[in-house]
């Protein structure tokens, strides 16, 4: 298959899977806070991690996946 029938390029490929990887970093992130009582509550829930930084992560890789998708490399002439 030659490279005209590819509809994105190696460059766009590495890109995607950064941002897929980003992504689930965010989401891995906002994991966790569970509670050993029955029934109890767990402030952990409110971190700065949680609330903040994953989001921010999350967003950041979906963002990543937009510029994958819509990246042109540069033609050779």
């Amino acid at each position: 298959m030659d490279k005209k029938g590819l509809v994105f390029g190696k460059m766009n490929f590495i890109l995607l899977a950064v941002a897929i990887v980003v992504v689930v970093l965010g989401f891995a992130l906002m994991s966790g806070g569970k509670t050993t009582e029955a029934g109890g509550f767990d402030p952990s829930i409110f971190s700065a991690r949680r609330i903040t930084v994953a989001p921010i992560v999350t967003l950041i890789g979906f963002c990543l996946v937009v510029y994958a998708i819509l990246f042109k490399p540069k033609e050779d002439k």
